[in-house]
């Protein structure tokens, strides 16, 4: 068996002889077992501090009547060693408790034999949560549970911006038992666990380095070790060795670790230098130092050639855990008390002859209810294990450890606690002191390497360049400030480091399809900068949304040849509405020549006078220069309708025409594509962007056609040229290239034909990386901030040139006719034409209601066409004066000048004039001036 069993009576003598003299001979001596793995840190420290514990105890209360003689067997790490003594000590040495198992898998054993033989065990240093006391009534925890550190690691992963982390866990129930929360309480602030790494304790260093290397290849630069001293410090002189302790990596590692970093080897401390660690705080006390004073002077076993190694927070735990059971043995009055149940079987390890202690129930209820003030601080028990109240983080530094700050749940993280600690004066901005990380630097570790493309043109989106004294990049542009602004959006702090895709030329290092890829080779964390949304891409890394308008465009030249058009006076108008409007000049003169032509001599004489009449009347209305008068009221209806027609006409076209004589109409070159391809025109699109790929596959055109171009001034020289010079017919590219192109350029060029869809710029990440989602939403924060979002798009994209005037000369940019159509005058020809057919269709059929019956009396024998011929000649014929009763005003004035002398007749002829020209004649109605000079001039001789 692999335990060593220590006499009862060789550990009474020691006791009661070497501790208090004669005088404790009288002395009640309780039996209490220990099982500990004596060859490890924790059992062999554990040991001498229950040691010294009991001889403290007893020289302080001399006067209790019972002492405590532990029974100590060596368990090794073996499960089967630690039942088998737990089970010895129960059933040979009828212990009235247990002070161990060490592990939490031998103590899964262990207490269900205490529980059994009601003898409550007690352990100060199984900590995993998957062993409770609330479900192991006869389990006492004398140490704090692992769960209550989970907190304080997350608030140092939240606290530091990390956003993935790999967890290495010992393949244990201590390793195992962790898990579970971890996982939870990271996944509560976004933080993702890509990969976990679950090694056993007994593997060898060729199995954990295989695991290491595993881990390397991953890319992961963070990593919380949870796993016991043995193992703990293997992997990290191993992960020195595979270059994982260098500057970029962080490293954290639980209490079962950090609690042990002083015992380690120097070559183990070595190689974990820039680690952070987490254990529970002990607060210092003047008990506390002299102890530490007492263990240095005593630095040896009393067993020889065993070594005592340095005192760690397990060994204080122990000490106390002593001092509790001999204060809850004297508490509870334990005198010559056993097992009930005698065990006849001479087998130490036969479990049906286990007894049950007399004194188990007494002693576990006075344990539970036992408090003092310990060396690890304040001793007490609630529901069965100890409260933590405070943690401290401590940074290894060279061969010692330096604490860097504190996490209590009531405060978070903090520099001090208490007034505890010296005051140090570098401070990081997550609340804690600056630690030395890994690599013996203090920039922060695990920053994202963000890639960033080395461009040649259109710098305003991303600018590289080198600061002379410290060659380092200096990144600027749209993207990289939309970026910044988006990370000051975000909820917790991100450290990252910009480095440019380039080769050793600093030139760029290929195309944007390349610099993503490179995600997915993991050497960039991220791409920033203008990278589109496409489908391809998103097969192999994770977009975040659109930072920037969407969508691949053709810029073409425009040209501007409406002032040197010939013809450009017919332009206002459309063919269809000048021939309408024609049409209606000479319909509505022909209405007004019907009307007016027997009643109103200015509407008589020759055909071909009569003829230019109606042309002349019709078209002189178009500028109001008309002088003949209407007589017949009909007339003046349809004249009415007509002006307010010919008025619109006139100022509809003279607008036209002067928008298309002062404002600039530029048109453009080619509007549509199928012409581009049909010629084999050339055209251009931005060098080592995805459009070539776009033109090529959705669009057909041949490679041979395309040309690439860098830069706004080569898109200009390329389109200026034309197709006829060496140039390109269109350049296409994404709409925000073009906005800045046409932003300098926008007098010259116009952006026409479809949008072919894509989703704009956002930024790249590994596929199911946890930022996305905040980066994401913290894109839709800036970009909807329009003050903000607009004044990063007015400092790049709209610095090269007026945006203003480029809209506005846009604006009158158009591929269609800007003439005038007849559908928008439609209305105003139907009216004008609905009334001069229905004031001539009443004037015909009263003129053919008044003449028709005579006609048919007088030539009965006539046929129809003979009647319509006559009818004719008397429509020819001049009415009768007196049928109209303006005419036989007009005449009776006229002839009643009695003398036709030559200054009467002038004056007569000087007063019509001007009674014409003045538009204020008498209220007796008067003809036409013609008609006027025509009668006075009769009978006077010439």
């Amino acid at each position: 068996m692999a335990y060593q069993k220590l006499p009862l009576s060789f550990v009474a003598f020691l006791l009661l002889v070497n501790l208090h003299g004669e005088h404790s001979m009288a002395k009640e001596v309780v039996p209490v077992g220990v099982v500990l793995d004596l060859n490890s840190p924790v059992g062999g420290v554990a040991e001498r501090c229950m040691s010294m514990a009991l001889s403290d105890f007893y020289a302080v209360n001399d006067d209790y009547n019972t002492r405590l003689a532990l029974l100590t067997l060596d368990s090794g790490n073996d499960v089967i060693a630690a039942a088998s003594a737990a089970l010895d000590l129960m059933k040979n040495e009828e212990v009235h408790a247990i002070i161990g198992p060490q592990t939490s898998a031998q103590a899964k054993f262990v207490i269900e034999l205490g529980r059994k033989a009601q003898v409550p065990i007690i352990s100060f240093s199984v900590t995993s949560p998957s062993l409770s006391p609330a479900q192991n009534p006869f389990f006492i925890r004398t140490a704090l549970d692992d769960f209550a550190e989970v907190k304080a690691i997350a608030a140092i992963v939240k606290a530091y911006g990390w956003r993935e982390i790999v967890l290495i866990c010992e393949d244990t129930d201590y390793g195992n038992g962790l898990i579970p929360y971890l996982m939870d309480a990271f996944e509560e602030f976004g933080t993702r666990v890509p990969n976990k790494s679950v090694i056993p304790p007994s593997s060898s260093n060729d199995e954990i380095a295989k695991e290491i290397k595993k881990l390397n290849e991953t890319n992961a630069r963070i990593f919380l070790v949870h796993t016991t001293a043995s193992l703990g410090s293997k992997l990290f002189v191993l992960a020195n060795n595979a270059g994982m302790m260098r500057e970029g990596y962080a490293w954290i590692i639980t209490a079962g670790l950090s609690a042990l970093v002083d015992p380690l080897g120097p070559k183990v401390k070595e190689s974990m230098q820039g680690v952070l660690g987490l254990r529970p705080y002990i607060p210092r006390s003047k008990q506390l130092e002299d102890f530490r004073r007492r263990w240095k002077r005593n630095s040896t076993s009393s067993k020889p050639n065993v070594k005592i190694t340095g005192l760690n927070l397990f060994g204080l735990w122990a000490y106390d855990t002593a001092w509790a059971l001999a204060m809850a043995v004297e508490k509870a009055g334990i005198m010559h008390s056993g097992f009930l149940k005698k065990n006849a079987s001479k087998s130490n390890v036969d479990l049906a002859a286990l007894g049950i202690s007399e004194t188990g129930q007494t002693l576990l209820h006075t344990l539970l209810t036992t408090e003092f003030q310990g060396l690890s601080g304040k001793f007490q028990l609630i529901k069965g294990q100890l409260q933590h109240s405070a943690f401290e983080i401590l940074n290894v530094i060279g061969k010692t450890e330096r604490i860097i700050g504190y996490w209590t749940e009531q405060t978070g993280l903090s520099q001090e606690l208490n007034g505890i600690g010296e005051v140090e004066y570098s401070i990081s901005k997550v609340g804690l002191k600056q630690p030395i990380w890994p690599g013996d630097t203090t920039n922060e570790p695990a920053k994202l390497r963000i890639g960033v493309p080395v461009r040649t043109g259109f710098e305003e989106f991303l600018k590289v360049e080198w600061d002379p004294r410290t060659d380092k990049p200096i990144i600027s542009g749209f993207s990289h400030d939309v970026f910044i602004a988006v990370l000051k959006a975000l909820p917790f702090p991100l450290p990252y480091a910009f480095i440019p895709f380039m080769n050793k030329d600093r030139q760029s290092a290929g195309t944007y399809d390349d610099l993503i890829y490179q995600i997915k080779l993991q050497k960039y964390d991220a791409v920033v900068g203008d990278t589109t949304i496409v489908a391809d891409r998103s097969l192999y890394v994770d977009f975040t949304l659109p930072y920037s308008e969407s969508g691949v465009s053709m810029v073409v030249l425009v040209k501007d040849e409406e002032k040197n058009n010939f013809w450009i006076f017919l332009k206002p108008l459309s063919l269809d509405l000048w021939l309408a409007t024609g049409a209606a000049f000479v319909f509505t003169g022909l209405v007004i020549w019907v009307l007016e032509h027997r009643i109103n001599s200015e509407f008589r004489g020759p055909p071909d006078q009569q003829i230019g009449m109606i042309f002349w009347f019709s078209f002189s209305t178009l500028v109001f220069a008309h002088r003949e008068r209407m007589v017949s009221n009909w007339s003046r209806l349809v004249m009415i309708i007509w002006f307010f027609v010919v008025l619109i006409l006139t100022q509809s076209y003279t607008a036209s025409l002067a928008s298309m004589l002062t404002v600039q109409r530029l048109q453009p070159t080619f509007v549509d594509i199928k012409e581009i391809k049909r010629n084999d025109y050339f055209v251009g699109y931005q060098n080592n962007s995805f459009v070539k790929g776009l033109l090529i596959k959705q669009l057909n055109f041949s490679e041979s056609q395309l040309k690439p171009y860098s830069t706004p001034e080569e898109y200009h020289e390329a389109l200026f040229k034309g197709i006829n010079n060496g140039g390109v017919a269109a350049i296409f590219d994404e709409i925000p290239y073009i906005k800045l192109f046409l932003a300098k350029y926008c007098s010259k060029y116009t952006m026409v034909g479809p949008t072919y869809k894509t989703d704009g710029f956002g930024f790249a990440f590994p596929q199911g990386s946890s930022l996305v989602p905040h980066i994401s939403r913290a894109i839709l924060n800036v970009t909807q901030d329009r003050d903000k979002f607009g004044a990063l798009e007015q400092k790049y994209i709209s610095s090269s040139g007026s945006t203003s005037s480029c809209e506005d000369s846009s604006a009158s940019i158009s591929s269609n006719s800007p003439s005038l159509g007849l559908y928008s005058f439609g209305g105003l020809f139907i009216i004008t034409g609905v009334v001069s057919l229905f004031s001539l269709s009443v004037y015909v059929l009263k003129f053919l209601r008044t003449h028709w019956p005579a006609l048919s009396t007088t030539h009965p024998e006539s046929s129809f066409s003979s009647k319509l011929i006559e009818m004719a000649k008397y429509f020819d014929q001049k009415e009768d004066p007196s049928s109209h009763p303006n005419i036989e005003r007009h005449t009776s004035r006229v002839h009643a000048v009695s003398s036709p002398d030559v200054t009467e007749l002038n004056h007569s002829r000087n007063f019509d004039v001007v009674s014409y020209m003045d538009e204020s004649p008498p209220s007796t109605s008067f003809p036409s001036r013609h008609s006027d000079i025509t009668c006075l001039d009769e009978g006077v001789p010439n």
